[in-house]
């Protein structure tokens, strides 16, 4: 198979901007990662509230275009993100960093009386997409935050843009709205009615939303004085960009795959099913609507399953991959690690801070991580039935860091066929494959790996998840009952 960009096609540059980190890519027409630079996403202190800097940002971006464009031949700029991020600007891109407001940091608490006034301006499941979750989550409750709090300022802003669409913005001076970005749990945008969310009008905030383009499309061509300022190509065509787990569920479908579930595993376990009913999504156990980079809803779940491993595994975690025997060990001895430890619910409403380890404790570091390792899968797992629909589940993300990971949930799921893939950059090869929706005439290259159940460990695994998943039930509020 090929895995290389066809000549023609010149190299993608791929903005992938993280709650942590910030990465560009230079990245094939059929998604191979050349090169990576990153960056940490810098956080400000208030006042008026705790804020990316953009700014910073902004010059690290160019910056590196700059440097990515000597080294490759760039042709086509795009940008993904996370659904928790958008920005309110002004008229003018080249206005410092062209924001009207500071961009909000979603991990910190709005103030009391904002999160109560909101509340009931939040409108139906389908109008948000999902339970309200922690903090400042939500773009909309973001926006109404700005509103209320800064209504001079806001009064004076020109659009509302979604992370990729900002960025897209300060190169090509174009303004968008993207169906997958805004159908990403930003209680704009209700997926299933194809509709903005009533508190669009309510709070008079409509006219700040810009008109819908596609992922794909091609918004023109970079500002010619940010390339000249910078030395960038001044061809580079830059692209509308699109919801960074959107992306990486297209990478599958560019693949040529349709009945499928795919989990990504980081600091979210993350899961996607194009085929889940929509009444089968339950927002009181992670379970959101998102919509694909096509417009179409994608049922979700979501749980924080990286911070829950972190929790379980604690300090001082050794390298290397957790060894099966400590694993066997973990259900001989009946040890479980039950949700949740975090301040998220995720499945199982009512949970959050009360996490706790029934049976022998581990002892030693590698017990503890191998606990934590089971413990994930066993949420993966239990994301996978949530879906429901779809005999094909993928697995991708950090998790798979360990072997052991994918054999687990293979071994959870044993009705199921387990695979996959190793490639960390899932987000930046959807990113780039968007550059030829438009004119693929193949699916584009994807190896997967089967992840084989081994009978003796199903075997042993079977009762100690049925009993895991009563127990973390039990536990929880009534909804299960």
């Amino acid at each position: 198979m090929p895995t290389s960009s066809r000549d023609d096609e010149g190299t993608i540059a791929v903005l992938d901007v993280g709650k942590t980190n910030v990465k560009l890519n230079a990245v094939t027409a059929d998604g191979a990662v050349l090169e990576t630079l990153s960056i940490a996403n810098p956080v400000l202190p208030g006042p008026p509230w705790s804020h990316h800097d953009l700014g910073a940002i902004g010059e690290w971006v160019f910056s590196g275009l700059a440097q990515l464009a000597r080294r490759h031949r760039l042709s086509t700029f795009v940008a993904s993100g996370h659904g928790s991020g958008g920005v309110l600007v002004g008229a003018d891109p080249e206005q410092g960093d062209g924001a009207a407001l500071p961009m909000i940091d979603y991990e910190q608490a709005p103030p009391e009386a904002i999160r109560a006034g909101y509340a009931p301006l939040s409108g139906s499941f389908f109008d948000r997409g999902s339970a309200t979750m922690h903090a400042a989550t939500h773009q909309a409750r973001q926006l109404f935050w700005m509103q209320e709090c800064e209504p001079q300022a806001f009064a004076r802003a020109q659009w509302y843009l979604g992370l990729p669409q900002y960025w897209a913005w300060r190169l090509s001076g174009v303004v968008a709205s993207e169906a997958s970005l805004l159908g990403a749990q930003s209680h704009l945008w209700n997926v299933a009615e194809r509709h903005f969310a009533p508190i669009v009008d309510q709070r008079g905030w409509g006219r700040l939303m810009p008109p819908f383009a596609d992922a794909w499309q091609d918004l023109g061509p970079v500002r010619v004085e940010l390339a000249r300022r910078h030395g960038l190509p001044q061809d580079l065509r830059i692209l509308t960009g699109a919801h960074d787990s959107s992306l990486n569920h297209y990478r599958y479908h560019a693949a040529g795959l349709r009945d499928f579930t795919v989990i990504s595993t980081g600091t979210w376990i993350v899961g996607f099913c194009g085929q889940t009913p929509l009444d089968r999504l339950d927002e009181d156990r992670g379970m959101t609507l998102n919509s694909d980079v096509f417009g179409k809803p994608l049922g979700g779940v979501l749980t924080m399953g990286g911070r829950e491993f972190s929790h379980v595994a604690g300090h001082g975690q050794p390298g290397g991959p957790v060894p099966e025997q400590i694993v066997r060990q973990l259900i001989a001895l009946e040890t479980m690690a039950l949700p949740s430890f975090g301040d998220d619910n995720g499945l199982f409403p009512g949970s959050a801070g009360q996490g706790h380890i029934t049976g022998p404790k581990p002892e030693t570091p590698m017990e503890r991580k191998a606990l934590a390792l089971f413990y994930c899968a066993l949420l993966t797992a239990e994301c996978v039935e949530a879906l429901g629909a779809g005999p094909l589940v993928v697995l991708d993300g950090s998790f798979l860091r360990d072997p052991l990971y994918a054999r687990l949930v293979a071994a959870l799921l044993p009705g199921r066929q387990v695979r996959f893939n190793l490639d960390t950059y899932g987000v930046a090869s959807g990113a780039a494959l968007l550059a030829g929706q438009r004119t693929r005439k193949r699916p584009a290259p994807l190896s997967l790996a089967e992840a084989k159940d081994v009978p003796p460990l199903t075997t042993a695994i079977s009762n100690y998840a049925a009993e895991w998943r009563a127990s973390a039930r039990r536990q929880a509020e009534p909804v299960f009952q």
